[in-house]
Protein backbone atom coordinates (compact mmCIF):
# COMPACT_ATOMS: atom_id res chain seq x y z
CA UNK A 1 0.00 0.00 0.00
CA UNK A 2 0.86 3.55 -0.58
CA UNK A 3 1.66 5.73 2.38
CA UNK A 4 3.52 9.10 3.16
CA UNK A 5 6.38 9.59 5.81
CA UNK A 6 9.78 10.25 5.91
CA UNK A 7 13.02 7.86 7.22
CA UNK A 8 14.77 10.23 8.40
CA UNK A 9 13.68 13.56 10.75
CA UNK A 10 13.68 16.79 9.39
CA UNK A 11 11.65 19.79 7.75
CA UNK A 12 7.96 18.99 5.60
CA UNK A 13 11.07 17.92 2.92
CA UNK A 14 11.56 14.76 4.12
CA UNK A 15 7.82 13.50 3.84
CA UNK A 16 7.48 11.53 0.62
CA UNK A 17 5.40 8.59 -0.86
CA UNK A 18 6.43 5.08 0.76
CA UNK A 19 5.48 1.53 -0.46
CA UNK A 20 4.38 -0.33 2.43
CA UNK A 21 2.88 -4.13 3.16
CA UNK A 22 -0.67 -4.23 3.18
CA UNK A 23 -1.77 -4.06 7.09
CA UNK A 24 -3.53 -6.57 8.47
CA UNK A 25 -6.31 -6.60 11.38
CA UNK A 26 -5.82 -8.80 13.69
CA UNK A 27 -8.00 -10.02 16.98
CA UNK A 28 -10.14 -6.61 18.06
CA UNK A 29 -9.30 -4.51 14.72
CA UNK A 30 -10.51 -3.51 11.97
CA UNK A 31 -8.67 -1.85 8.94
CA UNK A 32 -10.05 1.39 6.92
CA UNK A 33 -9.14 2.08 3.41
CA UNK A 34 -8.66 5.67 4.32
CA UNK A 35 -10.10 8.46 2.30
CA UNK A 36 -9.03 11.43 4.32
CA UNK A 37 -6.57 12.18 7.42
CA UNK A 38 -6.14 15.23 9.01
CA UNK A 39 -3.03 17.38 9.61
CA UNK A 40 -2.08 18.00 13.08
CA UNK A 41 0.98 20.22 14.98
CA UNK A 42 1.72 16.59 16.44
CA UNK A 43 2.81 15.23 13.30
CA UNK A 44 4.61 17.99 12.49
CA UNK A 45 6.30 17.33 15.96
CA UNK A 46 6.68 13.85 14.86
CA UNK A 47 8.38 14.37 11.83
CA UNK A 48 10.88 16.96 13.33
CA UNK A 49 12.75 15.08 15.58
CA UNK A 50 12.92 11.81 17.36
CA UNK A 51 11.16 11.46 20.96
CA UNK A 52 11.48 8.39 22.89
CA UNK A 53 10.63 5.56 20.43
CA UNK A 54 11.59 1.88 19.81
CA UNK A 55 10.17 1.57 16.61
CA UNK A 56 12.47 1.94 13.58
CA UNK A 57 11.87 4.19 10.17
CA UNK A 58 9.66 4.36 8.17
CA UNK A 59 7.62 6.58 10.31
CA UNK A 60 3.98 7.35 8.77
CA UNK A 61 2.19 10.54 10.65
CA UNK A 62 -1.31 10.93 10.84
CA UNK A 63 -3.84 10.45 13.88
CA UNK A 64 -7.26 10.88 12.49
CA UNK A 65 -8.71 8.90 9.40
CA UNK A 66 -11.97 8.87 7.52
CA UNK A 67 -12.85 6.20 5.06
CA UNK A 68 -14.53 2.74 4.86
CA UNK A 69 -13.75 -0.38 6.59
CA UNK A 70 -12.04 -2.85 4.50
CA UNK A 71 -11.32 -5.52 6.95
CA UNK A 72 -12.61 -7.26 9.76
CA UNK A 73 -10.11 -8.97 12.27
CA UNK A 74 -10.52 -12.43 13.30
CA UNK A 75 -12.56 -13.14 16.57
CA UNK A 76 -13.57 -9.06 16.42
CA UNK A 77 -17.05 -8.45 18.38
CA UNK A 78 -18.08 -5.36 16.03
CA UNK A 79 -21.32 -3.52 15.37
CA UNK A 80 -19.23 -2.30 12.02
CA UNK A 81 -19.54 -4.43 8.74
CA UNK A 82 -17.20 -3.80 5.30
CA UNK A 83 -18.30 -1.24 3.65
CA UNK A 84 -18.93 1.60 6.78
CA UNK A 85 -18.20 4.57 6.47
CA UNK A 86 -16.13 5.14 9.39
CA UNK A 87 -13.84 7.59 11.19
CA UNK A 88 -10.80 7.08 13.74
CA UNK A 89 -8.64 8.15 16.17
CA UNK A 90 -5.01 6.21 15.09
CA UNK A 91 -2.23 5.92 17.66
CA UNK A 92 1.15 6.16 15.20
CA UNK A 93 3.51 3.50 16.36
CA UNK A 94 5.82 3.32 13.42
CA UNK A 95 4.05 2.64 9.98
CA UNK A 96 0.45 2.96 12.06
CA UNK A 97 -0.17 6.56 11.36
CA UNK A 98 -3.07 7.64 9.22
CA UNK A 99 -1.24 9.35 6.37
CA UNK A 100 -1.64 6.18 4.33
CA UNK A 101 -3.99 4.37 2.13
CA UNK A 102 -4.71 1.55 4.69
CA UNK A 103 -4.81 1.31 8.40
CA UNK A 104 -5.66 -0.63 11.25
CA UNK A 105 -7.15 0.44 14.20
CA UNK A 106 -8.37 -1.09 17.82
CA UNK A 107 -12.19 -1.19 17.42
CA UNK A 108 -12.25 1.35 19.92
CA UNK A 109 -11.25 4.01 18.25
CA UNK A 110 -13.28 4.00 15.32
CA UNK A 111 -17.22 4.95 15.13
CA UNK A 112 -19.33 5.37 12.00
CA UNK A 113 -18.57 9.10 10.26
CA UNK A 114 -21.72 11.83 11.15
CA UNK A 115 -23.93 10.95 8.48
CA UNK A 116 -23.81 14.11 5.87
CA UNK A 117 -20.07 15.10 6.27
CA UNK A 118 -17.59 14.99 3.78
CA UNK A 119 -14.50 12.15 4.46
CA UNK A 120 -12.32 14.86 4.96
CA UNK A 121 -14.37 16.80 7.75
CA UNK A 122 -14.72 13.79 9.39
CA UNK A 123 -11.01 12.94 9.54
CA UNK A 124 -10.84 16.77 10.75
CA UNK A 125 -12.66 15.65 14.40
CA UNK A 126 -11.47 12.35 16.03
CA UNK A 127 -8.29 13.73 17.62
CA UNK A 128 -8.71 17.58 18.13
CA UNK A 129 -12.38 16.68 19.17
CA UNK A 130 -11.50 13.87 21.68
CA UNK A 131 -8.14 16.47 23.68
CA UNK A 132 -11.28 18.66 23.93
CA UNK A 133 -13.53 16.49 25.43
CA UNK A 134 -10.95 15.23 28.17
CA UNK A 135 -9.97 18.45 28.72
CA UNK A 136 -13.48 19.56 29.85
CA UNK A 137 -13.96 16.13 31.54
CA UNK A 138 -10.21 16.83 33.49
CA UNK A 139 -11.69 20.30 34.71
CA UNK A 140 -15.32 18.70 35.99
CA UNK A 141 -17.07 21.52 35.68
CA UNK A 142 -20.79 21.92 35.85
CA UNK A 143 -23.23 23.64 34.01
CA UNK A 144 -23.56 26.92 34.86
CA UNK A 145 -20.14 27.54 35.77
CA UNK A 146 -17.34 29.16 33.74
CA UNK A 147 -14.68 28.17 31.36
CA UNK A 148 -12.07 29.99 29.96
CA UNK A 149 -10.46 28.83 26.68
CA UNK A 150 -6.97 29.87 24.87
CA UNK A 151 -6.50 29.27 21.14
CA UNK A 152 -10.42 29.09 20.64
CA UNK A 153 -10.31 29.79 17.24
CA UNK A 154 -7.83 26.32 16.71
CA UNK A 155 -8.39 23.19 16.66
CA UNK A 156 -9.06 21.73 19.89
CA UNK A 157 -9.98 25.29 20.87
CA UNK A 158 -12.94 25.81 18.77
CA UNK A 159 -14.09 21.96 19.53
CA UNK A 160 -13.66 23.08 23.37
CA UNK A 161 -15.94 26.13 22.77
CA UNK A 162 -18.69 24.32 21.04
CA UNK A 163 -18.15 21.10 23.56
CA UNK A 164 -18.21 23.45 26.87
CA UNK A 165 -21.76 24.99 25.45
CA UNK A 166 -23.31 21.92 24.65
CA UNK A 167 -22.17 20.48 28.63
CA UNK A 168 -24.04 24.07 29.41
CA UNK A 169 -20.94 26.35 30.75
CA UNK A 170 -20.21 30.02 30.32
CA UNK A 171 -17.50 30.33 27.95
CA UNK A 172 -14.75 33.46 28.00
CA UNK A 173 -12.82 32.90 25.09
CA UNK A 174 -9.81 34.38 23.23
CA UNK A 175 -9.20 35.80 20.05
CA UNK A 176 -7.71 38.10 17.42
CA UNK A 177 -9.62 40.92 15.72
CA UNK A 178 -10.11 39.12 12.68
CA UNK A 179 -10.82 35.73 14.28
CA UNK A 180 -13.52 37.58 16.95
CA UNK A 181 -16.48 36.86 14.90
CA UNK A 182 -15.86 33.05 13.98
CA UNK A 183 -15.52 32.67 18.15
CA UNK A 184 -18.92 34.10 18.43
CA UNK A 185 -20.35 31.65 16.09
CA UNK A 186 -18.58 28.72 17.31
CA UNK A 187 -21.11 29.82 21.00
CA UNK A 188 -18.55 31.83 23.03
CA UNK A 189 -20.46 33.95 25.75
CA UNK A 190 -17.68 36.74 26.39
CA UNK A 191 -14.55 36.96 24.02
CA UNK A 192 -11.80 38.85 24.64
CA UNK A 193 -8.60 39.72 22.51
CA UNK A 194 -5.77 36.57 22.63
CA UNK A 195 -1.77 37.11 23.91
CA UNK A 196 -0.38 37.32 26.72
CA UNK A 197 -2.90 40.30 28.45
CA UNK A 198 -5.62 37.46 28.19
CA UNK A 199 -5.79 36.25 31.74
CA UNK A 200 -5.83 39.88 32.74
CA UNK A 201 -8.06 40.64 30.75
CA UNK A 202 -10.49 37.62 32.05
CA UNK A 203 -10.00 39.30 35.53
CA UNK A 204 -11.08 42.80 34.64
CA UNK A 205 -14.93 40.89 32.86
CA UNK A 206 -14.40 38.44 35.91
CA UNK A 207 -13.19 39.93 38.88
CA UNK A 208 -13.72 36.59 40.96
CA UNK A 209 -12.14 34.98 38.24
CA UNK A 210 -12.96 31.61 35.95
CA UNK A 211 -13.94 28.34 37.45
CA UNK A 212 -11.54 26.61 35.10
CA UNK A 213 -9.59 27.40 31.95
CA UNK A 214 -8.30 25.22 29.14
CA UNK A 215 -5.02 26.57 27.64
CA UNK A 216 -4.82 25.64 23.83
CA UNK A 217 -2.62 28.80 22.94
CA UNK A 218 -0.24 27.38 25.26
CA UNK A 219 0.30 30.18 27.53
CA UNK A 220 1.24 28.50 30.62
CA UNK A 221 1.92 30.12 34.00
CA UNK A 222 0.24 33.35 32.62
CA UNK A 223 -3.57 31.35 33.00
CA UNK A 224 -3.27 31.25 36.95
CA UNK A 225 -3.87 34.83 36.71
CA UNK A 226 -7.43 34.30 34.97
CA UNK A 227 -8.82 31.67 37.37
CA UNK A 228 -10.25 32.01 41.07
CA UNK A 229 -8.80 30.74 44.17
CA UNK A 230 -8.54 26.36 44.12
CA UNK A 231 -9.46 26.51 40.23
CA UNK A 232 -8.22 24.49 37.72
CA UNK A 233 -5.79 24.81 34.45
CA UNK A 234 -5.52 22.26 31.72
CA UNK A 235 -2.80 22.50 29.95
CA UNK A 236 -1.39 20.73 26.59
CA UNK A 237 1.89 19.72 25.53
CA UNK A 238 2.73 19.02 29.37
CA UNK A 239 2.95 21.72 31.16
CA UNK A 240 2.75 21.34 34.77
CA UNK A 241 4.21 24.10 36.32
CA UNK A 242 3.41 25.73 40.06
CA UNK A 243 0.45 27.14 40.30
CA UNK A 244 -0.68 29.86 42.90
CA UNK A 245 -3.59 30.31 45.13
CA UNK A 246 -4.17 26.91 44.92
CA UNK A 247 -4.68 27.02 41.72
CA UNK A 248 -3.54 23.25 39.80
CA UNK A 249 -2.04 22.65 36.41
CA UNK A 250 -2.85 19.76 34.56
CA UNK A 251 -1.60 18.03 31.40
CA UNK A 252 -3.59 16.02 29.56
CA UNK A 253 -2.87 13.73 26.27
CA UNK A 254 -5.46 12.45 23.83
CA UNK A 255 -4.05 8.96 24.24
CA UNK A 256 -5.84 8.37 27.41
CA UNK A 257 -9.25 8.59 25.55
CA UNK A 258 -7.84 7.05 22.01
CA UNK A 259 -9.91 3.81 23.01
CA UNK A 260 -12.96 5.82 24.38
CA UNK A 261 -15.38 4.76 21.33
CA UNK A 262 -18.12 5.98 23.37
CA UNK A 263 -17.01 9.24 23.74
CA UNK A 264 -15.62 9.26 20.07
CA UNK A 265 -19.44 8.10 19.23
CA UNK A 266 -21.15 11.23 21.36
CA UNK A 267 -19.10 13.40 19.30
CA UNK A 268 -20.56 12.34 16.13
CA UNK A 269 -24.11 12.62 17.38
CA UNK A 270 -23.06 16.22 18.10
CA UNK A 271 -21.93 16.99 15.20
CA UNK A 272 -25.41 15.29 13.53
CA UNK A 273 -27.07 17.17 16.32
CA UNK A 274 -25.80 20.81 14.96
CA UNK A 275 -23.63 21.29 18.17
CA UNK A 276 -20.37 20.83 16.67
CA UNK A 277 -19.07 22.76 13.45
CA UNK A 278 -16.71 20.95 11.53
CA UNK A 279 -14.18 23.20 9.52
CA UNK A 280 -11.62 22.06 6.94
CA UNK A 281 -9.25 24.80 5.85
CA UNK A 282 -8.10 22.64 2.74
CA UNK A 283 -7.60 19.65 1.51
CA UNK A 284 -4.32 18.46 -0.87
CA UNK A 285 -3.42 15.14 -2.07
CA UNK A 286 -1.73 12.91 0.08
CA UNK A 287 2.03 13.15 -2.28
CA UNK A 288 1.54 16.73 -1.66
CA UNK A 289 2.03 16.44 2.43
CA UNK A 290 5.17 18.42 2.56
CA UNK A 291 3.22 21.70 1.38
CA UNK A 292 0.42 20.64 3.70
CA UNK A 293 3.09 20.89 6.79
CA UNK A 294 4.81 24.39 4.68
CA UNK A 295 1.11 25.97 5.11
CA UNK A 296 0.44 24.72 8.66
CA UNK A 297 3.76 25.84 10.10
CA UNK A 298 3.34 29.23 8.86
CA UNK A 299 0.54 29.38 10.93
CA UNK A 300 -3.04 31.22 10.84
CA UNK A 301 -4.87 27.90 9.59
CA UNK A 302 -8.52 28.15 10.67
CA UNK A 303 -9.68 24.60 10.44
CA UNK A 304 -7.86 21.23 9.26
CA UNK A 305 -5.57 21.05 6.85
CA UNK A 306 -6.51 17.43 5.24
CA UNK A 307 -4.54 15.01 3.23
CA UNK A 308 -6.52 12.70 0.40
CA UNK A 309 -5.78 9.11 -0.27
Amino acid sequence: MKAVGFTEFGGPEVLRVLELPTAQPGPGEVRIRVRAAAVNAVDALQRGGPGSRDAEPPFVPGMDAAGVVDGIGPDTDTDLRIGDRVMAIVVPSGAHGAYAEQVVVPTESVVRAPQGASDAQAASLPMNGLTARLALDTLGLRPGQTVAITGAAGAVGGYAVQLAKADGLRVVADASEQDEELVKELGADVVLRRGAEYPGRVRAAIPEGVDGLLDGALLGALTARAVRDGGRVVTLRGYDGPGERNVAFEPIVVFRYAQERAKLDRLRQQVQEGRIMLRVARTFPGEQAAEAHRLLAKGGVRGRLVLTF
